[in-house]
């Protein structure tokens, strides 16, 4: 087969598709923002070390509200993580799909879902994130139940539900969109 040849673009298109560039200070601006993540989960783990390890528990606190206390710590934790872990998706996978290769092919520290990343994948990906980081959010509204009234956690819950059915609605969307594959 004989390569085609390349033609040069007109000045409307390639300003069109130079537009992509556009996005680079949203990632790098997202960047920054993991950073200010980083520092929010140093600061909770310093709170938690505080508390449990150089026993600075308040003042006439149960060893029930202690460790409800350390157990919400964690979940807020786990959500910095949760949160990181999302933006990592968006600024590797929106870069790679939207603005320009990484061209990390063959680098031991690529993700392996980057190979196959496109705009679809990255949506419902970033539904299944979200979706975990609301999970860690109900867990600890249930946890300070007794705190909180009903309606805030009736809310809640049908936010969480609502998450979950987009990101179905997502991945079905996505199931039926792709070709069918005939066997034979």
């Amino acid at each position: 087969m004989t390569p085609v040849p390349k033609r040069p673009l007109g000045v409307l298109p390639y300003l069109i598709f130079s537009s992509r560039w556009l996005q680079l200070p949203l990632y790098l601006g997202l960047i920054v923002a993991q950073a200010i993540y980083v520092v929010q989960f140093v600061r909770e783990l310093w709170h938690l070390i505080d508390a449990t390890l150089l026993g600075h528990v308040a003042e006439g606190a149960s060893a029930d509200s202690a460790e409800t206390t350390i157990m919400l710590t964690v979940l807020g934790l786990i959500d910095v993580v949760m949160i990181s872990n999302l933006l990592v998706m968006v600024i590797v996978g929106g870069y790679e799909t939207f603005v320009s290769r990484l061209r990390l092919e063959g680098h031991p520290d690529q993700p392996e879902w980057l190979s196959h990343v496109n705009a679809t994948v990255l949506k419902v990906k970033l539904a299944m994130a979200i979706i975990g980081i609301s999970s860690i959010h109900l867990l600890a509204t249930f946890i300070k139940a007794d705190t909180l009234n009903s309606q805030t956690i009736m809310w809640q819950v049908l936010l969480h539900l609502a998450f979950v059915v987009s990101a179905l609605a997502l991945a079905y969307i996505d199931r039926i969109m792709q070709p069918v594959h005939s066997h034979g």
